[in-house]
């Protein structure tokens, strides 16, 4: 392993990493990918490589794709809704500082959205709105004119719009927001839980037809009200409040969230976004234990230094 090679390679780690995150929603295949990238770097004669940063953007771009489209028809089958990955902050010095710079780069409500996109939007509008690569290199990596290219991605940054909470609140405001809505909820006051719901709120929830969850999102505050305020009743019914899960907040892809352990696993993440008047806009909530055992890597369990709820 020429050590020139693997200097050049890690230098740019984290931004393949990052491209291939956000082309797929999930760490591990983004992570593989890199590695797949590494490999054809190393192997490759690098004397004729006029551009480091183009060649390797354009392999993971279209190893990425490839994948993403390999996935599609997996995803389509999924039980419920499937929602990309998150990535939890551990709190762990030897945390890998890559996966920690993409998690605060990427928020979960964009990686949502982009879940609109067909592959090849996808990438041009990460290529263009992220990475902000040229339209000429663009339309190299994908095989298409730049004329072409351009509609690609005007096509995609209109959809993104669409589908992504216009407002971001910042930290303080979110963590809020969060505890004012989980103890209305688990009150079953519905009345405050509407009194906090944007009239367009959403709310998906993903368990992999393994664990309970909303098979389709949740559409319009009545519904969103009604859904929460009733597992907190069903809970209650059951005499299960003592033994629902504890949950900290945490940092989930840069921003906060609640994060529900059983143990030191694990159980459910859910995060949120405001509009600008405060209210509640979008809620995301994960309890595929697959995907939230990948997420937890390295996890520490409670007493930590993260905030109990």
């Amino acid at each position: 392993m020429a050590a020139p090679a693997q200097d050049d390679f890690q230098a740019r780690r984290r931004q393949l990493l990052a491209l291939a995150y956000q082309m797929l929603g999930e760490l591990a295949a983004a992570e593989d990918i890199v590695q797949e990238a590494w490999l054809r770097w190393n192997a490759a004669e690098r004397a004729q490589i006029r551009s480091p940063d183009a060649w390797l953007t354009s392999v993971v771009t279209r190893l990425s794709i490839d994948q993403l489209r390999s996935a599609r028809a997996r995803r389509e089958s999924y039980t419920g809704t499937w929602l990309p990955e998150p990535i939890v902050e551990t709190g762990f010095a030897t945390e890998p500082s890559a996966c920690l710079e993409v998690a605060q780069e990427c928020e979960l409500a964009l990686l949502w959205a982009l879940e609109r996109l067909n592959e090849v939007e996808r990438a041009a509008f990460l290529l263009r709105q992220v990475f902000d690569t040229q339209y000429s290199e663009i339309a190299r990596v994908l095989g298409r004119s730049e004329a072409a290219c351009r509609q690609l991605v005007s096509r995609a940054a209109r959809r993104v719009r669409e589908a992504t909470p216009r407002y971001s609140s910042s930290a303080e405001e979110l963590e809020q927001a969060m505890v004012a809505f989980a103890e209305a909820a688990a009150a079953g006051d519905r009345e405050a839980v509407l009194a906090m719901l944007a009239p367009d709120v959403v709310a998906v929830s993903d368990g992999g037809g393994v664990v309970r969850a909303a098979l389709i999102p949740l559409e319009g505050p009545q519904r969103v009200a009604q859904v929460f305020t009733h597992i907190a009743s069903k809970a209650r019914r059951e005499g299960e409040q003592q033994q629902l899960p504890p949950a900290q907040i945490r940092r989930v892809n840069g921003r906060p969230a609640f994060v529900a352990l059983n143990g030191t696993q694990q159980d459910m993440i859910m995060t949120l976004r405001t509009d600008a008047a405060g209210r509640i806009s979008w809620i995301y909530m994960l309890r595929n234990p697959h995907k939230l055992a990948a997420s937890s890597a390295g996890w520490r369990p409670a007493g930590a230094g993260h905030k109990q709820v």
